[in-house]
């Protein structure tokens, strides 16, 4: 076979490697990674959770970067391009050095016995390839889905962070919090700090960690954060830290992320320290799009990746701190496998114009699944507005509405990025 010698080329070859997008298990990513002798050199933060990884590694990175280290940070999935997914020193990597790193993955990977791989696991592996050459001084990774199972966790944390444990990806991690929660808790390490940001997390993480011997770190117990008008107070294991500036992503709930984030920072204190100026600075000048990401002008266009109810629970009590709107509409997609009902009836109260459309992929829902979602918690059939994509459904929705009114994006990543790319054509 003749290799792929462009990014886009890489990115098409490896959705052909595996009969599933997702195949959870650590063996086949593992026996790679021996293969490549993957072996970062620095402290590495490990970030799951239902919601807020996002927003956590965001606040990392930023906060280690403005206090002078040279970090490497993983997430998915992207909003407009892969490049999204893998920075160093801030930067996304370039198309050049993310070929060469897949292509190295491929060396590996295709080593007697050849090994089928995912399009996420040839991807983390990439990554992983390209920052231990990087010469960092820390890691930031998102976990995918999951925890235990998830390619992220083939490498060891020096810290890992659950940050929200709510129902989602049920076929793969079960249907209750406490499954989901046990399935998140796969990614601490006996000996080394494990930290949650949620306020009640399930009995399963907490046993677990008990149970490997992971000192576990909990917000509301051991790290602690109160709001003072515009500033607020961290305090955790390693002390407080006082007169913080807001984080500059906006919502009540990012700051339980910060203070998760901080955390981490408390554990990683001797290795890594972080001044209080190098945190304020993070903390404000911190960029993440698609988390309820308000673009300039008018009307009012919030943009956010909320897939789940938990997270559709904090987009409406978001939108609901705003100013007043007389009309907000939705620009609305999902992928049929989502608690699409849930998501509706945490925003429905929110909402009063829905403009829905079919997401691509064979995931994707149609609009006909959605409008009969949204009838069937109530919604007047007038008020939903159905098109053959997410730019078109946006365009209406801009033309409906005036200056003074509201659009909000949501649903999915594929959701946004197209939401995205419209306003931008718009502007």
């Amino acid at each position: 076979m003749i290799r792929p010698s462009t990014l886009a080329g890489w990115l098409g070859y490896i959705e052909t490697l595996h009969a599933t997008p997702v195949a959870l298990g650590l063996e086949r990513v593992g026996e790679v990674a021996r293969r490549m002798s993957i072996r970062p050199g620095c402290p590495i933060v490990t970030v799951g959770g239902t919601n807020g990884k996002g927003s956590t590694c965001a606040m990392l990175e930023s906060m280690l970067r403005h206090a002078g280290y040279r970090t490497a940070l993983y997430t998915s999935p992207h909003l407009l391009r892969f490049n999204e997914r893998v920075r160093v020193d801030g930067t996304e990597a370039a198309d050049g050095a993310l070929a060469a790193a897949f292509d190295a993955v491929e060396t590996a990977r295709t080593s007697a016995p050849a090994v089928a791989l995912t399009y996420f696991e040839f991807s983390t592996l990439a990554a992983l390839h390209l920052f231990a050459s990087a010469a960092l001084d820390a890691i930031v990774l998102e976990v995918g889905l999951g925890g235990r199972l998830d390619a992220v966790n083939v490498v060891d944390a020096d810290v890992a962070v659950v940050t929200s444990i709510g129902i989602d990806h049920v076929d793969y991690l079960g249907a209750t919090r406490e499954s989901i929660g046990r399935e998140k808790a796969g990614i601490f390490r006996a000996g080394r700090q494990a930290i949650c940001g949620d306020p009640d997390p399930p009995s399963t993480l907490v046993d677990h960690a008990a149970t490997i011997g992971a000192p576990l770190w909990r917000i509301g117990r051991d790290f602690t954060f109160d709001v003072a008008g515009v500033q607020w107070r961290y305090q955790g294991p390693r002390g407080v830290r006082h007169a913080l500036p807001l984080p500059a992503l906006r919502g009540a709930h990012q700051l339980g992320n910060a203070a998760t984030a901080l955390a981490a920072l408390d554990a990683l204190r001797d290795v890594v320290p972080v001044s209080a100026g190098a945190i304020r600075a993070g903390l404000v000048q911190i960029e993440l799009p698609g988390r309820f990401q308000v673009l300039p002008g008018r009307p009012v266009i919030v943009l956010d990746v909320a897939h789940n109810p938990h997270a559709a629970r904090v987009l409406a009590g978001t939108l609901g701190s705003m100013s007043y709107h007389p009309t907000t509409f939705a620009v609305f997609g999902m992928l049929a496998d989502k608690d699409i009902d849930g998501v509706i009836a945490a925003l429905r109260p929110r909402i009063d114009q829905w403009y829905i459309a079919p997401l691509p992929g064979p995931r994707g829902a149609t609009a006909e699944r959605v409008a009969t979602a949204l009838r069937q918690a109530g919604v007047d059939a007038a008020s939903i507005h159905a098109f053959d994509d997410i730019a078109r459904a946006f365009a209406a929705a801009r033309d409906a509405a005036s200056e003074t009114d509201r659009i909000a994006a949501f649903g999915s990543f594929l959701t946004v990025a197209a939401a995205l790319i419209a306003a931008r054509e718009r502007q």
